[in-house]
Formats: structure tokens, C-alpha cells, sequence
């Protein structure tokens, strides 16, 4: 059996994929909660969705869902970044965290996301409870980040 060991280079490629991948993935339980309860919202106001063909045709289509755009569009530029044939680099990772930091900062006053990424935390405890772990885990990540440079 070989002993190979990793560069520090190579081990710090393997923690920002996993920082990143953590992100992404409270990133996605986020987006979840957020169609669930903008879904809800919907549902209310108009009427039952009838089938998931009708509520994705809704997402891509409906004004009423437009303001998620900005984090589907965030979870594929992590995408590309996780998939990318070029390695990630730290400048890379931190341009995405603070990207993902910077839109969800909810707002009263805002416009776009903002202001209804906080109506959204203001009406529905499971978007407070990702919204909470999505945090947690950007400060992780944040937090690792530090002590590898």
C-alpha cells in the first residue's frame, strides 16, 4: 500500500470544495424553504398550484416568483465552481461566500430579494431555521478560510 501524503496546496483545494460544497448545501435547503413558503403564499392568493409541471412553469415564468432568481442563479455559479475544470482558488471561494453573504442580508426597506427575503423570514419559521443554518455554515466556512491563510 502507497503512503501518500497531500500537499498543502492539494489540502487546501479539498477544504474550500468542502466549505463550498457545505454552503451550497445549506444554500439549497435555504432555496427550498423559501419556494415552499413563496408557494404558499401563492396558494393563497390565487388559488391551489395543481401539479409540479404548473408550479415549475410558475417559477420561470410568473413575476410572483422572479425575486428568487438571484439565489438559483448563486447556487449555479457554485455549481460551475465545484464543476469547473480550472481548481478552485481562495480569491474564487471568498468571492462566492461574500456574494452569498451579501444577498441574504434581508432588508425591510430594500428592493428585490432583499425586501422579500425578509418577508419571507417575517412569515415562516422554516425559512428563519435555514436561513439560520446557512449562517452557521458560512461561518464555518468563513472561519476555515481564516485559519488556512
Amino acid at each position: 500500500m502507497e503512503d501518500k501524503t497531500s500537499s498543502p496546496g492539494e489540502l487546501e483545494q479539498i477544504a474550500a470544495r468542502q466549505n463550498l460544497t457545505a454552503v451550497r448545501t445549506a444554500l439549497l435547503d435555504l432555496h427550498k424553504a423559501l419556494l415552499e413558503s413563496e408557494r404558499a403564499s401563492y396558494e393563497q392568493a390565487f388559488g391551489k398550484i395543481g401539479t409540479s409541471y404548473q408550479f415549475l412553469q410558475l417559477l420561470t415564468t410568473d413575476p410572483w416568483f422572479a425575486w428568487l432568481q438571484p439565489v438559483t442563479q448563486l447556487i449555479a455559479a457554485i455549481d460551475e465552481a465545484l464543476d469547473g475544470k480550472e481548481p478552485l482558488t481562495a480569491t474564487g471561494v471568498r468571492a462566492l461566500l461574500d456574494r452569498t453573504k451579501s444577498l441574504l442580508a434581508p432588508t425591510a426597506a430594500g428592493e428585490g430579494f432583499s425586501r422579500h427575503y425578509d418577508e419571507a423570514l417575517q412569515r415562516d419559521p422554516d425559512v428563519v431555521f435555514a436561513h439560520a443554518t446557512t449562517a452557521r455554515t458560512m461561518r464555518s466556512a468563513g472561519n476555515d478560510k481564516q485559519k488556512g491563510s
